[in-house]
């Protein structure tokens, strides 16, 4: 039997963060480690916890969802950012896909398809809400002209092919005849040389600049 997934939740609407909560807790295969109204100890939280999965509002009182994300990200490489919003325009989106989320998802989606998303982002991939999706797919769809070198390597590049294709590590893994540990490093080596901080901020900037032709 695989282990729960392990989350923390920030909300600050009382009300949806319990309805929430009392979902993830009722819910197999899923562990709330806590959720909290604000991100006044989330230094704390995430460095004793190290969650797989960070579920995160926007608009929080003191420290925003989005100045969160980095803090998340260097103190827990390895835990996943999901955030969940009533924020949908561009600017949010985008600074949230740079500062480290893996996955944007909206208010109005059902619980069903936030369970279904968290354990997507568990698994490597980056939910989104349609129309976020659409947004981004707009914002990137035209390629950079006079497209960069980045000096990625031939296994560099096979890797980066398959997370635009949104293939897994384990998938990766398998296809290439690597490690899941290996594919992780390959993966490290791309976001230095693409100078991004995510899986998502990677898979945007190959199809903005048309890097797996």
């Amino acid at each position: 039997m695989e282990a729960p997934i392990r989350l923390v939740y920030f909300e600050d609407n009382k009300a949806l963060r319990e309805g929430m909560s009392f979902l993830f807790q009722a819910t197999p295969g899923f562990a709330l480690l806590g959720a909290f109204e604000n991100c006044k100890n989330l230094k704390e939280t995430i460095a004793a916890w190290q969650p797989d999965v960070v579920l995160m509002d926007i608009d929080m009182p003191g420290l925003s969802g989005i100045q969160a994300v980095p803090i998340v990200k260097a103190l827990s490489p390895a835990t996943q950012v999901l955030m969940l919003t009533v924020v949908d325009d561009a600017d949010a989106i985008f600074q949230a896909i740079r500062n480290g989320a893996s996955g944007y998802l909206l208010k109005n989606t059902s619980p069903a398809d936030i369970l279904t998303a968290i354990r997507d982002i568990h698994r490597g991939g980056s939910p989104m809400t349609p129309s976020v999706a659409r947004k981004v797919l707009l914002h990137f769809q035209q390629p950079k002209p006079g497209g960069e070198d980045y000096g990625l390597s031939t296994r560099e590049m096979e890797i980066l092919r398959g997370l635009v294709k949104g293939n897994s590590f384990k998938g990766m893994a398998d296809e290439l005849s690597i490690s899941v540990e290996t594919v992780r490093t390959h993966v490290r080596h791309i976001y230095e040389k693409l100078q991004v901080n995510s899986k998502t901020e990677a898979v945007l900037k190959a199809l903005r600049e048309g890097l797996t032709r």
